[in-house]
């Protein structure tokens, strides 16, 4: 099994990720991709630590749009922090990126040009973006429409939309990355939507330390945490669990493209 978005250099894993890695492998968790900040050198400074435990990890990175307001009249800035953190890390994809607009952490005219500037960034660099978008539908799609121009691909990461926006990502040709929250009671709406998505588009994720699924809710999430998610989604679509991981493993294969991760490159730190 793959997980597809997670945060393993962060503080939260500070003091026990040895036990962290040896979880998530007896889980079956054979591959991780984990986000870096591009501009957070603590982030960066984990790396070593993670790949020692873990190489089979690999990364993405870019500016989170929380972290978006610092680029406030610099915006010519963000693609040369973006683009040093990728070789840095031999990024695999560029993410987490995109709009926040719940919690407004940045000016949303900040947000909307740090996140174009990253989508050409991408573009530039044939590599996969992943999404972070809240409360902003219709400005991510009509940004991915004029920064993208047809030929940027990725993921939207941590989907917990509607069909409707779930089939505006699919016509883009994205993937859509299912969270631990669709084990979560309240959750029937994702559920019916994760029942309809094309097997060849789904990806799966923990978003580790955030988001842990039933029964681990409140806690601190991690990667063995997976099988909870892929055992519910493999439970909504009729197949085993067995499959459906082999399944999601494939697609993330398909979503790296030519940038496969079976041997991953290390990280120049």
């Amino acid at each position: 099994m793959v997980d597809s978005h997670c945060h393993i250099a962060d503080e939260a894993f500070a003091d026990d990720f040895d036990a962290v890695v040896a979880r998530s492998r007896a889980a079956g968790i054979t591959r991780v991709m984990c986000i870096l900040s591009s501009d957070a050198e603590n982030e960066f400074a984990r790396v070593p630590v993670v790949q020692a435990a873990w190489p089979e990890v690999c990364y993405a990175t870019a500016v989170h749009p929380h972290r978006a307001g610092a680029y406030a009249g610099r915006i010519a800035d963000v693609q040369r922090v973006v683009r040093a953190a990728a070789t840095r890390a031999n990024a695999v994809a560029l993410g987490e990126m995109g709009l926040e607009y719940h919690y407004d952490k940045a000016p949303r005219d900040v947000q909307h040009e740090v996140f174009a500037a990253q989508i050409a960034l991408a573009v530039e660099l044939g590599l996969p973006i992943a999404i972070h978008t809240r409360e902003a539908t219709e400005d991510t799609h009509a940004i991915l429409r004029e920064a993208g121009q047809g030929r940027v691909r990725g993921v939207m990461h941590c989907f917990t939309g509607t069909q409707a926006e779930a089939t505006r990502a699919l016509d883009l040709g994205f993937y859509l990355s299912i969270p631990g929250i669709v084990t979560f009671p309240k959750a029937g709406a994702l559920r019916d939507v994760v029942r309809t998505l094309p097997e060849d588009r789904l990806l799966v994720e923990t978003d580790a330390p955030y988001l842990a699924p039933v029964p681990f809710r409140g806690k601190r999430n991690e990667p063995a945490f997976l099988t909870q998610t892929v055992a519910a989604i493999a439970e909504l679509r009729g197949v085993t669990a067995v499959a459906m991981g082999e399944r999601l493993r494939l697609n993330f294969d398909a979503f790296l493209g030519a940038r496969r991760v079976d041997t991953p490159a290390k990280a120049v730190v």
